[in-house]
């Protein structure tokens, strides 16, 4: 019973090592993706247009 323990502890401390590291990597790429898509909206806000208007998103 011991055993089975330290294994479901040792499981979930690699599972949450490894989504740490993912998330450690990836937030970086999410900021540079959130402020280029804020941009583009502000442009498209700001350009007038008729077509491709903000609300159709």
């Amino acid at each position: 019973m011991l055993w089975k323990i330290i294994g479901v502890v040792a499981v979930v401390w690699i599972a949450l090592a490894i989504i740490g590291a993912l998330i450690k990597g990836l937030f970086p790429i999410l900021m540079i993706s959130l402020v280029v898509f804020g941009l583009y909206l502000l442009y498209k806000a700001v350009s007038g247009s008729d077509k491709n208007t903000v609300s159709k998103l």
